[in-house]
């Protein structure tokens, strides 16, 4: 059997190429799922050899059933009525046959359905495995672009249904075998009753076709509809404080159901088209059934046919309607199947991932230098957020970013952690181009804490590690400089208690400390504050920051290089260099003293922060 862990998403995405169906909803669902199951039977070769091999096997005993009925009725069943007796010998083979048969079909079954379980697991496994490493590669501004119920959906549901047929697919693909089989033995027994029972095939390839047609557009609409379902409640869930403290609790509940019912309805259409068709495909073969008895009485009393040979078609005919069927449930996966695969497709084939260098991280002690030069960046092509930008960070010292309200402050630390890439300009740390630096190389050098904290419903020790193999005095270290061992060493479990989802067991101030302690664990020789000591009171954010520097904060540098996006006075009196930010550019730079006494927008913007902070006191 074949394995799919390892392959590699350029597999994925050169087989989707072949099969052409990125051209969308211009396929007819039909032709587009036959090409989906080619994908799955090239990636699961053996797994699909050994499930539609048990499935022959089946088919071809079900056949032979067959053929051991219509002996049964020549050689036993007839005698027995014109000579009023039958033999034990004749009995015994009778049983034998047939338990031989059930016994060999049964294999196949087990075989049939172990094998293509294992097939549709493996591929919903490997492709959720390539959507994963997809969403990793791209970069930040294409997940803003997304909501995050459309991500989840893309590697849940939509993987779901894009695999959906592999579950009949060795059941269809070998009872297609046995229905040669069974139309070769029908021709053989009696070319009249063939040729009567088969005219229902062209009814019931028809009927197919009606179906695809119309419930393409409806399983369209239930993907997309699954999508938005989850998209909302992600919001509910990660909003849960906002609607809970403002009383919107119906409106969400609502909005939810609003969503939930029309999904609903439309799989119920789905369902309705479906329960239409799927009576008339097996209706057609007992049709059929009726008809060749019909006119196979009317041959065996004219002397044309034998009775066995009547009993054998017929039979072989319900044998037959079993294979329509089968492939009836395979066409009736197919339009979720492409919608789900051509959504998957589509991340897959998304391009635009942040590529890496093959530098490794700069080799140092202390503080790394950093220096952004001619840094430009903007959300949109046409409206540029930051133009022009360059300053340096000199080892052990630290910058404070001041400035109003969507001046790019924030921005600028994503691009110094290289969430995303400036479109113009460079940033180097140590004189290395971050894009020049391998995978993971930024890491060891970086870290950035953010205003809002986020913890894992995990330990003490295990927000503050994350995995890493960090000893307990280290940790402790961390949580000193962060100012958190205090309220650490008095839980009961100390370490070891475990905090609840997202940390809601500590304050706002205990949990920018975790994350701070987070960042100081892995020793950055770069670290950036987005705002990351709001909730803490002034005094202990001082001690905070004096305490990132070896120093004491007498500006002497040697510690580690901080960039601070600051509002407090006294948080930005602690700063080497103050850059005060207007509409994308510096408009001014130096101490804090100084910007205050010739920079009157500084001052007003400052002093209006202080203002704010001491009436909300």
């Amino acid at each position: 059997m074949s394995n799919t862990t390892d392959r590699s998403d350029a597999d994925l995405h050169d087989t989707a190429v072949d099969t052409g169906l990125q051209h969308g909803k211009g396929r007819g669902s039909t032709r587009a799922g036959f090409a989906v199951l080619w994908v799955a039977i090239k990636r699961e070769p053996g797994v699909f050899a050994v499930s539609t091999a048990g499935s022959v096997l089946f088919g071809a005993l079900t056949v032979a059933d067959a053929w051991v009925l219509g002996w049964s009725t020549d050689n036993v069943v007839l005698p027995a009525f014109r000579d009023g007796e039958v033999g034990g010998g004749l009995l015994w083979a009778i049983l034998g046959l047939f338990l031989g048969v059930a016994i060999l079909r049964a294999v196949g079954i087990v075989a049939r359905r172990v094998g293509a379980g294992i097939m549709q697991y493996r591929l919903q496994a490997s492709t959720r495995r390539a959507v994963t490493r997809r969403y990793l590669a791209l970069p930040m501004e294409w997940h803003q672009k997304h909501p995050t119920g459309e991500l989840l959906s893309n590697a849940n549901s939509d993987v779901e249904a894009a695999w959906g047929p592999i579950a009949p697919l060795p059941m269809a693909v070998g009872t297609v075998a046995m229905m040669v089989i069974a139309i070769g033995q029908m021709l053989v027994a009696d070319l009249v009753l063939a040729i009567v029972g088969l005219l229902i095939f062209p009814a019931i390839i028809a009927t197919n076709v009606i179906y695809q047609h119309l419930a393409q557009g409806w399983a369209t609409r239930a993907q997309e509809l699954r999508a938005e379902v989850s998209e909302i409640a992600h919001e509910s869930f990660d909003g849960a404080m906002v609607v809970k403290t403002l009383g919107r609790e119906p409106q969400e509940t609502e909005r939810f159901a609003a969503k939930a019912r029309e999904l609903r309805d439309v799989n119920i259409r789905v369902g309705r088209i479906r329960a239409a068709f799927d009576p008339i495909l097996a209706a057609l073969p007992n049709l059929g059934v009726l008809v060749v008895l019909a006119v196979g009485v009317s041959r065996v009393t004219s002397g044309a046919a034998a009775a066995g040979d009547v009993v054998t078609v017929a039979y072989l005919l319900t044998i037959v309607s079993f294979p329509i069927r089968s492939i009836g449930w395979l066409l009736g996966e197919f339009p979720r199947s492409v919608v789900g695969y051509r959504r998957v497709d589509a991340v897959l084939r998304t391009t635009g991932e942040m590529p890496y260098g093959d530098r490794p991280a700069p080799v140092g002690t202390g503080g790394a230098e950093l220096r952004v030069e001619d840094l430009g960046y903007g959300y949109e092509p046409d409206q540029p957020l930051l133009d022009g930008l360059s300053f340096v960070a000199e080892p052990g010292r630290t910058v404070a970013l001041v400035g109003a309200t969507a001046s790019g402050k924030s921005t600028i630390t994503t691009l110094l952690t290289r969430l995303v890439d400036p479109h113009t300009g460079v940033i180097t740390i140590d004189g290395a181009d971050l894009r020049d630096l391998e995978r993971g190389a930024l890491a060891e050098q970086v870290a950035i804490v953010p205003q809002s904290a986020f913890l894992f419903d995990d330990t003490i020790r295990g927000n503050v590690t994350l995995g890493a193999d960090v000893s307990d005095d280290d940790v402790w270290a961390a949580l000193r400089v962060a100012q958190a061992d205090g309220f650490v060493e008095a839980l009961a479990d100390g370490l070891s208690t475990r905090l609840g989802e997202r940390g809601t067991s500590l304050s706002g101030g205990q949990r920018q400390r975790i994350s701070l302690a987070r960042a100081l664990v892995r020793r950055p020789r770069l670290l950036i504050l987005d705002d990351a000591t709001s909730a803490v009171d002034p005094e202990v954010e001082q001690r905070i920051l004096a305490g990132l520097r070896p120093d004491g904060g007498t500006g002497e540098g040697g510690g580690t290089t901080l960039v601070v996006v600051a509002y407090r006075k006294a948080t930005i009196g602690l700063a080497d260099e103050v850059l005060h930010l207007e509409g994308g550019r510096i408009a001014d730079r130096g101490t804090h003293a100084d910007l205050l006494r010739r920079s009157p927008s500084y001052a007003r913007l400052v002093n209006a922060y202080e203002h704010s902070s001491e009436q909300v006191t």
